[in-house]
């Protein structure tokens, strides 16, 4: 099977969880209870220490799940994802040298921008569906709705400081496709292993509508 583009990954669901996970043991049941509430595509994040064999433990126990590598800020996490089992990833900028990375690994990128200058930039390396981030610091709906004008052929995943309540907002813009959040992982249930509430979170989630 073809791997997914970054479009179609961006239109599976209109929520893309942000994931920071510290304990492996947290991995599969985690990803399950996602899946469960259907949501389906996955972004972990490398901020800890078990991330790399927590993408490797979902890609290998949780068929139903499209899982990702996120904060991809070096050249050679490309490949360590990719090798983890990552179907994509997400960076929270771009640099020549992460598009190369890019590139090579064959790695599909949801590249993150704040200015309407990340934006030319990210646009003339071929990169068309683009993470703002952080959203809320960088204008929130203002700054996508005014990226709209000059940039019709770009697509958003605002990410950063959305809420389940703001999300709706985000997500009735036409050049929004899908917003990321933390919001369906909070810490406390992951550290009680209350995959239930997860489940109820991402079912709410998945029933979001974008414009």
């Amino acid at each position: 099977m073809n791997p997914l583009s970054i479009q179609e990954i961006m239109r599976v669901g209109p929520v893309i969880p942000v994931i920071v996970i510290n304990e492996l043991a947290h991995a599969v049941p985690l990803a399950k209870a996602l899946v469960a509430g259907g949501v389906r595509v996955l972004e972990v994040t490398l901020r800890t220490p078990a991330a790399l064999a927590a993408i490797r433990a979902i890609a290998g126990e949780v068929p139903d799940a499209i899982v990702g590598v996120g904060t991809l800020t070096r050249p050679e996490e490309f490949a360590e994802a990719r090798a983890a089992g990552a179907c994509f990833g997400v960076s929270p900028g771009l640099t020549s040298a992460l598009i190369e990375a890019a590139w090579e690994s064959g790695l599909p990128l949801l590249p993150g921008v704040m200015t309407p200058s990340d934006v030319i930039t990210a646009r003339l390396a071929g990169f068309h569906e683009l993470k703002l981030f952080p959203a809320r610091q960088a204008g929130g709906i203002g700054m996508l709705q005014a990226l709209a004008g000059p940039f019709p052929d770009v697509t958003f995943c605002p990410t950063g400081g959305i809420t389940a309540e703001t999300a709706p907002e985000f997500l009735a813009l036409p050049n929004v496709a899908c917003v990321g959040g933390s919001w369906l992982t909070p810490k406390a249930a992951l550290v009680a292993g209350d995959w239930g509430r997860i489940t109820r979170l991402a079912q709410e989630a998945s029933a979001l509508k974008p414009g």
